[in-house]
Formats: C-alpha cells, structure tokens, sequence
C-alpha cells in the first residue's frame, strides 16, 4: 500500500510540473518543503534531476554522486577542480584552466585540439557547455552538481560518452534576499561574492551574482623574486524569471567571466652547467632534481593565460494537460590565450615557451518532452548544436637557443657544432656588424573547425508492477565536421633580414654554405607537415550513430532497489588538430552495470553499491613521442576495457554527527593497441592504461548548536588517489616511474578542514579553514618537450596548505 501511494504520488508530481533538470519549477507552484533540520531524525532527502526527471536520489538507477553547495563551501572550492579528488573515478587537471582535461572512470580525450569532442560531457542548467576551454568556470551560486557515472546519451542532448557533469545554478525566487561573502588567506588570496535576488513583480524575479578572485600564487622566481602562477578572474551572473500565464515559465540568464593571469608555471628539474653551457641531452632521469627542493627560474615573455566568456541561455517551460515541454536556447563564445614556459630555466640558450589559442562560438538548441501516461513514465528530445571554432598552437624560442638544439642533435657540419652561433663569430671576426644569434623564432599550427551535431533521444520508465520498473531509451545522432590545417614555415623576421642582408653582401657565397641553411623548423616536422608548409588543407566528414539503454530495477522493499543496466555511449569522430590529414572514426563505449540502492531509515544511513565493465572502442589519442630525434606529435588508436566498483554511503550517526564515504576501484587495461616508436611497435595489448585501481574520499562533520550563541560546525575530508599502474610506454616516457628525486604518478592524498559558526538567525558567518592541511605536495606534470633537443625538463607540482578566514553575510 505504501509503496502504490509512493508511486502515485510521483506521477501526479511528474505530470503535474516541470522537470528541474529541464528548466525548474513553475513559478505558480508552491516552493518544495524546507530541509530537514540539522537534528532531524531521518536522513537527509536528496532530490536529483540526472534522468531528467525530479526523483530521488536512492531511486534512480545510476552510480551516481552529487555534491551540494555544502559540500563545495566544506572545501572552499572555486571551480570543479577543487572537487574531483572527492568523487572516486572522476580526475580533472585544472592547472591551466583554458586547457583542462576530463577523466571519468579511466574515460578521458587525450587531445587538446578542437578536431575533437571531450569523452565526458559538462553542461550547466542542461546546457552542453563544448569545449574545454570554456568549461572550467567559477562555480557562481551553484545549488549542486551531479556526476552521473557511465553514457548517458539517452538522457543529454550532447555526447556523454563516459559520463556526465551536470551542474544545476539556484534560480531566482519570490523573496527578497542578499548575501556577500569575503575570503582572506595565504599567498595574497583575495575572494569576494556577492549575490541579490531581487521580485519585480508577482510573478518575476531578478537574481544578480558577482564574483573576484585574486592570489599571488605560491611560487616565487628565483631570480627576480617576483610569483608566479596565481589567480586572477572575475565573473557576473544575471538570471530572471518571469511567469508567463498559469502554465509557463521562462528564465533567462547572462554569464560572464574574465580571466586574466600568469600562465602555469614550471620548475627546471635538469642540473645546468655554468652559463653559457648547456645540459646534456637528451635530459638523465636519473639526475632530475625535486621540483619541491629547488628555486623556479621562469623567463617566458608575456607570460600569460586568459579567457573572456560570455553565455546567454532562455529556458521556457510549458505546462501541457499530457505533460511538459522545456525548450533550451542557448548561446557561448570565448577567446581564449595561454602562454606558458617550458625549459623551466632562465637561460637564453634554452629558451622555449608554448602558446595555445582559441576562439569559440556555439549555438545550441533543445526540445524536450516529458510527461506520464499509465505506467508509463517518458522524456523525449531533439537537440541541434552548431559551433565554429579556430586555434593556434605555437612554439616561442630563439635563434640561440634553435642553436642549442641544433648542436644537440648533431645538425650542424661546423667545427664547434652550431650554426647559428659559429657565423656569428665569422662575422665578427670580419667585422661585420650583424649576428644569427638572439633574434626572435616562431613556429606555429593553425585550425578551424565548423561543426553541426543534430540529435533526437527519448527514456521511458515502464512501471510493470509496484517493484519492477523497465528504462529503455534511444538516441540518434549526426555529426558533421569541417576542418581545416595551415602551417607555415617558422617567423622569424628580424632573422630573415639579416639572412637577406648577408646575401645581398655575397656573403654565403663567400662562406659556400646556401642561405637556405638557415631557414628551417625544429617543431612541426613530420611528413604531412613538410609536404604542405604554407598550404591550407580542408577535410569533411560526418558520422551517424544509434545509442541505446536499457535499465531493469527491482524494489525488493521500500528501501532496497537492484538494478542492472546496459548502455551505449558514442563520441564522434573528428580530426587530430597537429597532423595533416589526420582523420579519426567514432568512439564508441558499451558499459554493463549491476548495483544495488539501499536505505536503513532506523539507522539513518544509505549506501549504495555497483558493479561494471565497460568496453572502450576506437580510443583515440594524440601524445608526444619523445622517443624520435627530434619530438613530434603522433595519433594512437586503440581499444580499452575495464573493470570496476563504485560505492558510497550516506550516514546521520547522531544528530550532530553525520558522514559519508566514496570508494571506487578500476581494473582498466589496453586491448589490440600497440604505440609507435623510433624503435618499433610497443605492444601494450593487456598492460594497465595508467588509471590507478583505488580512489576513495570520507567525510565527517558535527554541529554543535549553542542556542541564542548560533551553532558550530566543524567539517573534515579526505581523499586518496592511488598510485597510476605502469606500462611499458608511460615507465619510458617518465610519466609513471620512481626516480632518484621523487615519483611521478605516486598515490595522493589530501585533507581539508573548515570550522564555522553561524548566528542563531542565520544571518552571519564566520568561518577558518585549511585545505592539504599536512602540506602534501605531488609531481603532476612533467614537461618533456624540450627534453631530446634542449636537455631541459620542466615539472609541475602540486599546491602546498592553503588556508584562510572567511565571513559572510546574509539579508
């Protein structure tokens, strides 16, 4: 009896108003019921929209995990950077926010270039936010975000091959209120967010947020003693909502970011000689230095990243006596620039620095349906999404340090083994007032990309009987790409008119050596790119695809639901952005799942368990090969599988005390891939990707209520990542290995606290906190790129303790 009410309830809700994951609820409704008390005697309710339905959390039939605005406030995150170290089997590299890279279950798109589509799918209020330039935002008045583990193509409008991020911002209501907050810490951090939500009528309501963020950053250069790195970015939100009648609502909102500060910073880990010497190369991994021992010596001109973003979404939702429609009209563009060293030293006879920029702008459309007949529960949608991108990849250096390089790879029939530096000495020795050295040396690869995606999916939830329910859906799509390549031969003007100069003199005449000697490139030098130098190369493709899913769940009880699913995810193909010609087929992910969701009210606790194994076919990847002469870009494609567990638990142990805990374990390995190399093929058929098999975060928190005095809160996390499991490829790139110095890809672990009090009328906050509180610093990154030519590798390492204060108000 309990369990018919239970359902019925939830069809007269899901007939009866919008989905939220589709565009919230109708303004004429009554606000949903206020959460439970801090000294509740049941588990917190969770509410999630991830089938693009309102349902509880314990009830969909997904792994799935959600942080709320609790949670990213516990761990004074600013971005989803700050948070995937507590989600198990989620990895985000933010250290350059204009260049992240996404990772879900071991699933991630290892191409930075815009030929490509990322494997896991972010989108904010439902709208797919593209590239991955512009998806690492400011988390600006965020409700909460739900990480759906596994494809959910059936249920987005755009591909989620590995999974989904899906982001929900709070709305605008019918009450007046303001809130500002203020955040002081270490290393010169400066934050400030303001919110106002502002009725302007019955049934109209304005929500205004502002955010800056402002730090040094904790690296300082050795030599000039001025920091590094730091952040600096601002960023607005404006959204309103209007009632239009009894049955429509309509909101429309404006996002705004402007981002502008140092690029990443990197620490020369190779052991120079005196100046003007040079290293040996290619660089010992033996002899590497520990970035976390050894001053930083950073001296890229301009050093700088930055992005201006802008978004305009309207969402209109329409209430049908048959169900809902949600229409999405949403618009994106950014201009993007990021210039960061690479030789990690401040010497001019290694100099190299990389630049990537891009421009973006896309349209997107979406038409979704929903409703409940019967026993059936559907959705159903077409999306259209169109984008036209460019981008810039360059190499920065001189003609000294191109010097460098040359005598290093044994390029120059000269006495002394350079070239540009032993004419230089003739010409002084003859004195003649004109040098090959210090002048400026750029090379550079340039994309455009137009592209259209059209796509048409529906879910239904079959009720059978008051315990069995059956999901099957279905998703279409085709994609349709233009692509572009241009390079050219290396910039170098001031050095181009000495050349023209010395000819004109009759001087290699002279020398009897051809002033085409010095024209050359040291970057792009593969054979496509030899061939085309200074020729415009355009492809077209489009790809199709059927996706389906089909989800069986079981209530064994009230508080106990199995479920089993098996689900198609597809990324479409694309072009590899640094090889000419280079042209990749669809990817393709088919994912098996068994899980169970269990609530114990008596016990105020909940966990949920799942099972999978997912089959990754047609991988795509571009990565530098170091193992050549000279290093150069190179496109594998290859097959994955894996095996894994998620878990989580929920548990309200007192009514002060509560906590919770994530785990998940992967056993991912290469199948049929074997990578190319100078000596041949490597076959990594059945070694492990690199993907560490455990990651898991616990929480605790407790709230001790001091009457008039307000509450005390204290909060606590931690997170592990285990160490990446080594292959024959990445132990020989150095991106997995134990060295003298340190380890690359060894386990991490981190620690956050927060202490807060809150005013009884809850209109003050005052809190301390401390993220990486054991001051656990980790390699992340090695830059290798200079490693064979210039014998200089550069590191990247993890942030120390950060800590700080922070108050807010609310009215």
């Amino acid at each position: 009896m309990q369990r018919n009410l239970v359902i019925g309830l939830r069809r007269a809700l899901f007939g009866g108003c919008v989905a939220l994951g589709a565009g919230g609820t109708a303004w004429a409704q009554q606000p949903p019921p206020a959460a439970p008390p801090a000294d509740a005697t049941t588990l917190d309710v969770i509410t999630v929209t991830a089938q693009s339905r309102e349902q509880e959390l314990q009830d969909v039939p997904i792994a799935l995990q959600v942080l709320n605005d609790r949670i990213i406030s516990d761990v004074t995150a600013e971005d989803m950077g700050d948070l995937d170290s507590f989600v198990p089997g989620l990895q985000i590299n933010s250290v350059q926010p204009t260049q992240p890279s996404i990772a879900l279950r071991g699933i991630s798109t290892d191409d930075f270039g815009i030929g490509t589509d990322p494997a896991v799918g972010v989108f904010i209020d439902g709208v797919y936010t593209g590239r991955s330039g512009g998806i690492l935002l400011p988390l600006t008045d965020v409700e909460r975000i739900e990480v759906l583990k596994g494809p959910q193509g059936t249920l987005f409008g755009r591909n989620t091959a590995a999974g989904a991020v899906s982001i929900i911002t709070k709305r605008p209501t019918g009450e007046t209120e303001a809130a500002l907050k203020l955040r002081l810490g270490n290393y010169g951090k400066q934050y400030v967010e303001a919110m106002a939500n502002i009725p302007v009528g019955e049934r109209s309501a304005l929500r205004l947020n502002g955010l800056f963020n402002h730090g040094d950053g904790w690296l300082k250069d050795g030599a000039t003693g001025k920091d590094l790195g730091g952040d600096n970015v601002w960023a607005t939100r404006a959204a309103w909502q209007v009632g239009l009648g009894d049955n429509t609502t309509a909101l429309l909102s404006w996002d705004h970011e402007s981002l502008d500060q140092q690029g990443r910073p990197t620490t020369g880990i190779v052991p120079l000689p005196p100046s003007p010497g040079r290293p040996a190369a290619p660089a010992d991994p033996d002899a590497y230095l520990d970035p976390r021992d050894i001053r930083i010596f950073n001296d890229t001109a301009d050093n700088a990243e930055w992005r201006t973003f802008d978004g305009v979404t309207l969402i209109v939702d329409h209430a049908f006596g048959w169900g809902n429609l949600t229409s999405t009209t949403a618009w994106r563009q950014f201009d993007s620039l990021n210039r960061v060293e690479e030789d990690g030293t401040n010497r001019p006879n290694l100099y190299l620095s990389s630049t990537n920029s891009e421009s973006n702008e896309n349209k997107y459309q979406e038409f979704k349906f929903s409703g409940a007949s019967g026993r059936l529960d559907w959705v159903a949608g077409l999306s259209y999404y169109e984008e036209e991108a460019s981008q810039t990849s360059e190499i920065d250096t001189t003609s000294t340090a191109v010097d460098t390089a040359v005598a290093n790879l044994g390029l120059a029939p000269t006495p002394d083994g350079t070239l540009f530096g032993f004419f230089s000495q003739v010409l002084a020795a003859n004195g003649i007032p004109l040098t090959l050295l210090g002048h400026s040396w750029n090379e550079s690869f340039r994309n455009t990309l137009k592209t259209k995606a059209y796509a048409g999916f529906g879910d239904v939830i079959w009720h059978v009987n008051d315990k069995l329910n059956l999901t099957f859906g279905l998703r279409y799509t085709r994609d349709e790409k233009d692509f572009t390549w241009f390079n050219d031969l290396r910039n170098a003007p001031t050095l181009d008119a000495t050349l023209d100069a010395l000819d004109a003199a009759g001087f290699f005449a002279l020398a009897g050596v051809p002033k085409e000697t010095f024209i050359f490139d040291l970057a792009f030098i593969d054979p496509p790119a030899m061939m085309n130098k200074g020729v415009t190369n355009r492809a077209s493709d489009s790809w199709s695809d059927w996706s389906p899913r089909f989800v069986a769940d079981y209530h064994f009880t009230d508080h106990l639901m199995g479920f089993a699913s098996l689900a198609k995810g597809y990324k479409a193909g694309g072009f590899n952005a640094l090889q000419i010609g280079s042209e990749f087929d669809n990817e393709d992910v088919w994912n098996l799942e068994v899980g169970i969701k269990h609530a114990l009210p008596e016990a105020r606790l909940a966990y949920n368990v799942s099972v999978f194994h997912y089959r990754y076919d047609n991988r795509q990847s571009i990565r530098l090969d170091n193992t050549s002469t000279i290093p150069r870009f190179v496109v594998d494609t290859g097959d994955v599988e894996a095996t894994g567990v998620d878990f989580d638990l929920r548990w309200q142990v007192t009514d002060a005390f509560g906590m919770d805990f994530n785990a998940a374990y992967i056993d991912a390995k290469y199948k049929d891939y074997g990578v190319e190399t100078a000596a041949g093929l490597l076959d990594l058929d059945g070694e492990p990707t690199g993907e560490p098999k455990w990651s898991a975060a616990i929480g605790g928190h407790y709230t001790w209520q001091l009457g008039d005095a307000g509450d005390l809160r204290l909060a606590l996390r931690h997170s592990y990542r285990g160490s990446c499991r080594a292959n024959a490829y990445n132990l020989g790139s150095g991106d997995c290995v134990d060295l003298p110095g340190f380890s690359t890809g060894e386990s991490q672990n981190r620690t956050d606290l927060r202490l807060a009090w809150t005013s009884a009328d809850g209109h003050w906050n005052w809190a301390v906190y401390g993220n990486n509180i054991f001051d656990e610093q980790y390699v992340t990154q090695l830059n290798v790129y200079g490693r064979e030519a210039f014998g200089t590798v550069g590191a990247v390492v993890s942030e120390p303790r950060i800590y700080g204060m922070e108050v807010s108000v609310k009215f």
